[in-house]
């Protein structure tokens, strides 16, 4: 699938996310993934962490995509939000094949937090956009 997303500026986005932390009080860390669970940017958490979360947000995103499926009108999922007893974990729809997951602490005004993922994926959606990925061949086929 072809995309209009520039090569090597998805690893640049770091800073967007650090800005994100910074400017949302209590808010811990941010991790950008792939729909299928792959890291491509982060921020508050060491590489270990980040691929755990990233694994976890993808199937959230899953979970809300199948909920719009089959009760939501076939909606797209804008944000799946856990709240537990410290700490909040919101899953938002980043772009194309994109989403955005952000952890913060129970005090984070949930309503700020938010409207600031959904200003960062309007500012930069271009640049968030994951291309689906080619299956792989299988062996024994012809050309293969």
């Amino acid at each position: 699938m072809a995309t209009d997303m520039p090569s090597g500026q998805v690893s640049d986005l770091d800073w967007l996310l650090s800005g994100l932390v910074q400017r949302v009080p209590y808010t811990r860390s941010a991790v950008l993934l792939s729909a299928d669970g792959l890291v491509k940017s982060l921020h508050g958490m060491d590489a270990d962490s980040a691929d755990h979360m990233a694994a976890l947000a993808a199937g959230l995103y899953s979970l809300g995509r199948s909920a719009g499926a089959r009760f939501g009108d076939n909606g797209e999922v804008r944000q799946v939000v856990v709240e537990l007893d410290s700490t909040l974990l919101f899953v938002a729809t980043a772009g194309s094949g994109t989403c955005l997951a952000v952890l913060a602490g129970r005090n984070a005004d949930a309503a700020v937090l938010g409207y600031e993922m959904a200003m960062l994926v309007k500012s930069v959606r271009p640049y968030l956009m994951t291309p689906t990925r080619q299956a792989a061949g299988v062996p024994g086929a012809a050309g293969l």
